[in-house]
């Protein structure tokens, strides 16, 4: 179902965010950094336009992939990004670890 969907990222000293723009409608997950080891992912906006073709999934997942690779941790406030990483186990590792 999901297409090859571009995502580009936008950060700043203490927030950021990834953009996808779909058909002329821009999708949207953007988080906050806890130092420079953490991110919090704090929203993620799909309109209704593109609702049901993945493109939120694609944004949670680029957030996870740009995680892993820069050995940063995620703590998902976002419920629907929370959501997706507790639906996909192979993205887990990136979670911070609660004390």
């Amino acid at each position: 179902m999901e297409t090859d969907i571009d995502i580009t990222r936008e950060e700043g000293n203490s927030k950021g965010r990834y953009v996808a723009m779909v058909d002329g409608h821009e999708a949207e997950m953007t988080y906050s950094r806890l130092g420079e080891s953490t991110i919090i992912i704090d929203h993620t906006g799909v309109p209704d336009a593109l609702r049901g073709r993945g493109v939120g999934q694609a944004l949670v997942r680029r957030g996870v992939e740009d995680a892993r690779a820069e050995g940063r941790k995620i703590v998902p406030l976002c419920p629907f990004a929370k959501a997706q990483i507790e639906r996909h186990a192979e993205w887990q590792d990136v979670l911070q670890n609660r004390s």
